[in-house]
């Protein structure tokens, strides 16, 4: 895992995620809803899960209740838009411009022609005045604005949007899949009325994530088809997997204070790669960003001529968001902050995790300089294939 640079796309499941599904898989191995001592050990298990991810959360412990187990985020953000659309079918949401396809889609499918999309800046931030502004005619149910965006790592202004919501009335969504793992969950918990997170994201296995509502969103359902969840989310919870998830999620909150270095080495990659390769742009440098990202838009060659160099090399990177990664229009994201097609062909996304050490950031500093030689030498030696 020494080169890769992938982090936001997926993580490596953490020792500790690995060794709770383990046990969990040979202990807990029961149905939680059925009868026998066993399954009420594994029932008994699930809710302390359960507990546990609300004293991560910030989340009072009474109101545990509010959080459902899924399969990921895009059952949660699915699920969250699917309800208010169905529940309340005359208003209209707000999404930003710049939201993963697991919010776009779903609003756009269930809300039609009532989605109202805001616009972002260039730095990648969603427009406040623009937010309030629609707020301000009325008839909206939903707000759904990202903690931080995937592929550019900026972060959102959540604290301010969550007050122009509540003076209006309107719950907050927030897909907050980047948040989670890197920063202080409670502050997102804290902000939102419905959080959904991935674990995966975090050091977790795939196929497992949750929702927490807060009290404004707690009719909130997502499926029928059994008692599942306090009623919320019908289907045979997969214990192992949340154990493994709330393990992951537990391990990476005592670890926040290591992405400062990551940071640290992102900003030092990204001095020496414009010193060095002039021309190339850092999307979103002057925002706020998590620790661990930077969307690069090189020079020259594509991304995807780029992304096979490093590949080769050993280095894993990519080209934005891995649920877009066969969109033919290149990324939604830099789009909407004012890029144009050429500039996004050339777009590159790192993201680290904090194992990524200091050594590791300066060998893909030293491939991209690398990568760059062997394009100038391509371009002029015709018939010389570039890949």
């Amino acid at each position: 895992m020494s080169r890769y640079f992938d982090h936001n796309a997926t993580t490596p499941i953490s020792a500790a995620a690995r060794d709770a599904w383990l046990q969990a898989s040979e202990k807990f191995w029961h149905n939680p809803s059925s009868l026998y001592p066993g399954a009420g050990a594994a029932s008994r298990r699930l809710e302390d899960e359960r507990e546990k991810l609300a004293r991560l959360l910030g989340v009072d412990e009474e109101e545990d209740s509010g959080i459902i187990f899924t399969s990921g985020a895009t059952e949660g953000n699915e699920a969250t838009i699917a309800y208010f659309a169905r529940t309340r079918p005359s208003t209209c949401c707000l999404i930003s411009s710049i939201e993963h396809p697991s919010v776009d889609a779903p609003a756009a499918r269930h809300f039609d022609n009532r989605v109202i999309k805001l616009p972002v800046t260039p730095e990648g931030i969603v427009s406040l005045p623009e937010l309030e502004k629609a707020l301000g005619r009325g008839n909206i149910s939903l707000v759904s604005i990202m903690a931080a965006n995937n592929e550019t790592g900026v972060i959102q202004p959540f604290a301010e949007i969550s007050a122009l919501c509540r003076a209006k009335e309107v719950l907050f969504h927030c897909d907050a899949v980047q948040w989670f793992g890197k920063h202080t969950a409670a502050d997102i918990t804290a902000a939102a009325d419905i959080v959904v997170g991935s674990a995966h994201k975090f050091g977790g296995p795939k196929g497992t994530g949750f929702l927490r509502t807060g009290p404004m969103a707690r009719t909130l359902a997502m499926q029928t088809g059994g008692p599942q969840e306090h009623g919320r989310r019908a289907g045979t919870e997969n214990l192992p997997g949340i154990s493994a998830m709330v393990s992951s999620l537990e391990e990476a909150s005592a670890k926040l204070s290591q992405w400062e270095g990551q940071a640290e080495q992102r900003d030092l990659l990204e001095s020496t790669i414009t010193s060095s390769l002039p021309g190339t742009i850092i999307v979103g440098k002057d925002s706020r960003r998590l620790p661990n990202t930077s969307m690069l838009i090189m020079p020259e060659g594509r991304n995807l001529k780029w992304l096979t160099r490093l590949g080769r090399m050993g280095f894993s990177v990519s080209t934005g968001s891995a649920c877009s990664s066969g969109s033919a229009d290149g990324s939604h994201v830099l789009s909407a902050m004012g890029l144009n097609t050429a500039e996004i062909n050339r777009a590159l996304r790192i993201s680290s995790g904090i194992a990524n050490d200091a050594g590791q950031w300066a060998s893909l500093a030293a491939a991209l300089q690398e990568v760059s030689r062997s394009m100038d030498q391509g371009t002029t030696s015709p018939g010389q294939s570039i890949l």
